[in-house]
């Protein structure tokens, strides 16, 4: 029994690796994003596209993910994630110019939404229904796990070559490589999924798959347990309208939860956080390390989340996070407005200071508002960047407590989503679809997750230029309030339940 539990275990933490990387690749871009933009001197759209372009991936490979993992299995199109992740991070570190390097992003961002179908399906599929919320969810716990880890690296390599290196940000990118080849190692001692199996007439395989994972059944109740499968499989073409009504019911629940899930501003502020730390004050090396910060938090409430989702279940945990979500945004959106001025000051003086070495070469690019403070026009970098620095601290005696508020708002919002939808939407997704279609609902609601995630961090460099971060954040709470009615009104509870009774259940929806 031991013996079966510590490989039921050590099967969903190798799958769940996937997930690792997945975080890993989402925010290590993030240490990079600013050099990246300075380097080949991107337009706001330019440098938009290249950040978005494993976004766009992940949407194709969410998209398509479904059918290489109903037609091929779950265990070789893992393998294949694996060996995307590589290549990516490989190509990335090495890009020579932006086009190559989108497109190296663009084939990680594949193996990410691949990866989003066949992991949780594959752990959904080997867990018993009790544990089964606990051990999917690893994946979400892996994906944060790599977002703590990315900062983390980014931070010692930045540490190690300084700020002003021009290839730290390819060693950033480039060290990705390392779990990627490790995880491809690993997937080799994965079994295949005995429903997989058992749904592709490789019955014995399926039923001795199953017997390893539960040794206390019987033969009879191995039996039992297949002939369930094989019935909720729903091989037979003419029963297939029977599934119609739980498969709707099921295709607007996973593209509701996908939906709300970005609509938080989730991605965009995890992807951006440097940024928009930068923007109260915050200067890189200091941003760099709240964004670490950031990352922590969301392993520690992950955790949390990941403990109580097979107790307290699913639905409570999405009620738990709206409300932080809701209150965490509201009053970052009162922070920025009521602190504009001073964080506008702050802002300026950390971009006047990592432009020194431009304005010592030209000082008619010197701000007019530091005109005052230039007594020579023979402008020399320590000279710009002492300026920088003088004007930095007294910006951040007027911001007061405002940028510690943000930074606060930002981990609270960070520590509700972890608790509640970071820990829910891939144990969710899994959850709900009839085994016939598990593979394609799989799909949609992680392809309408990352459609939206791409658009997001597509668009969040103009959207910054276009908005005040009051009327941002004031958008995304107004968004969580509509997941919060949308909680009370739609979505059912999926604790404790089999897939195939599930099935069962949404039909009388």
């Amino acid at each position: 029994m031991k013996n079966s539990s510590s490989k039921l275990l050590y099967w969903a933490v190798t799958c769940a690796l996937a997930g690792f990387i997945f975080g890993f690749d989402l925010v290590v871009i993030s240490g990079a994003e600013q050099k990246i933009q300075s380097l080949w001197g991107l337009s706001g759209l330019e440098h938009g596209f290249a950040m978005s372009a494993a976004l766009w991936g992940t949407v194709l490979g969410s998209i398509f993910g479904g059918g290489p993992t109903d037609k091929f299995g779950r265990k070789r199109v893992l393998l294949w994630i694996g060996i995307l992740y590589f290549v990516s991070a490989i190509g990335s570190a090495l890009a020579p110019n932006v086009t190559l390097f989108a497109i190296s992003r663009f084939i990680g961002g594949i193996g990410i939404g691949v990866s989003t179908v066949a992991a949780p399906l594959f752990i959904s599929e080997i867990s018993p229904a009790e544990r089964r919320g606990r051990l999917t969810g690893m994946f979400q716990f892996n994906i944060v796990f790599g977002l703590l880890i990315a900062n983390i690296s980014n931070a010692i390599i930045l540490q190690m070559m300084g700020s002003d290196s021009e290839t730290a940000w390819r060693w950033m990118l480039g060290i990705e490589a390392v779990p990627a080849l490790a995880y491809c190692f690993m997937c080799f001692t994965l079994p295949e999924s005995p429903r997989w199996l058992i749904n592709n007439n490789q019955r014995e395989e399926g039923k001795k798959i199953l017997g390893q994972i539960n040794p206390t059944f019987s033969e009879a109740k191995l039996e039992e347990t297949v002939a369930e499968i094989e019935q909720a499989g729903d091989l037979e073409s003419g029963r297939s309208s029977v599934l119609w009504r739980p498969l709707k019911l099921a295709l607007v629940l996973a593209f509701l939860i996908a939906f709300f899930n970005q609509l938080s501003g989730i991605n965009a502020i995890l992807g951006y956080a440097p940024r928009i730390l930068g923007m109260t004050g915050f200067d890189p090396g200091e941003s760099l390390f709240n964004a670490s910060l950031i990352t922590l938090v969301n392993l520690i409430f992950t955790l949390i989340g990941l403990a109580l989702i097979d107790k307290i279940g699913r639905r409570s945990l999405l009620y738990i996070g709206s409300f932080g979500y809701i209150a965490s945004l509201a009053v970052c959106a009162w922070a920025f407005h009521s602190y504009r001025a001073p964080f506008s000051d702050a802002a300026d003086a950390i971009a006047l200071k990592a432009s020194a070495p431009v304005i010592a070469a030209d000082i008619s690019q010197l701000p007019e508002k530091y005109s005052s403070q230039v007594n020579s026009e023979n402008l020399s970098e320590s000279m710009v960047k002492e300026i920088a620095s003088n004007s930095l601290k007294s910006a951040k005696e007027e911001t007061g407590f405002g940028s510690s508020l943000v930074l606060i708002c930002i981990l609270a919002f960070i520590a509700a989503h972890a608790i509640g939808q970071g820990a829910v939407i891939w144990v969710f997704i899994s959850e709900i679809f009839p085994a016939i279609a598990r593979g394609f609902g799989q799909s949609l609601g992680c392809a309408t997750h990352w459609v939206f995630a791409a658009i997001l961090t597509l668009i969040f460099p103009l959207v910054m230029e276009a908005f005040s971060p009051t009327q941002i954040f004031g958008f995304f709470a107004f968004m969580m309030i509509l997941q919060l009615a949308w909680i009370r009104l739609m979505v059912p509870e999926t604790k404790g339940v089999s897939l195939e009774q599930m099935q069962a259940n949404l039909s009388k929806e």
